[in-house]
């Protein structure tokens, strides 16, 4: 009596093309988010150290971020904010030349956005500012940040405001309308 297995072999070779078919999409898919979506910490124009200015010099947020306290926008800052101290300070690197180009030639400088919410958020920089709200609790300790990544931050998702707005009790925080438009 002869016994074979191919043919029970023969049965799980769709099963298989399958798997590898799912494991090749997954490679490709990671592969293909690491080329074209960098995403965690784009290059900026000039290498920007929040370690340096907020961590070692102790500079407030809202001294470089004016707008957040009455806008929707934390915004940054202009050349000319940058230049009141560049023009004494550092005035030799590389990166404080590059910004002193910006300044004369009369340009902003083209930051790339990192935190970006998606366009049917609403979120208001005003109102968690006015709440005493500390920068850190979205964007993670930029005090120790040499570039801002999005992998130091807190997950920019509903539920990380859920909470935190169940945890403060704000009376409106659960209504849709206050935070999708």
């Amino acid at each position: 009596m002869n016994v074979s297995i191919v043919p029970a072999l023969k049965a799980l070779i769709p099963a298989a093309l399958v798997v590898a078919v799912v494991l090749l999409g997954l490679v490709v898919g990671f592969w293909a988010n690491a080329a074209f979506y960098p995403g965690t910490s784009p290059e900026q124009p000039i290498a920007f150290s929040h370690k340096i200015h907020a961590g070692e010099n102790e500079i407030p947020c809202m001294y470089c971020h004016t707008q957040a306290r009455r806008s929707i926008s934390a915004g940054v800052p202009s050349v000319s904010k940058c230049m009141g101290c560049h023009n004494e300070v550092a005035t030799q690197r590389p990166q404080i030349r590059k910004l002193k180009n910006y300044w004369e030639n009369k340009e902003p400088i083209p930051w790339i956005k990192v935190h970006d919410l998606p366009d049917f958020v609403h979120f208001t920089h005003k109102r968690h500012i006015a709440a005493g709200i500390e920068c850190q609790t979205c964007h993670g300790p930029v005090e120790t940040m040499d570039q801002i990544r999005l992998t130091d931050a807190a997950p920019m998702e509903m539920g990380l405001c859920l909470n935190c707005h169940k945890q403060k009790e704000v009376a409106n925080g659960l209504d849709c309308w206050t935070c999708h438009k």
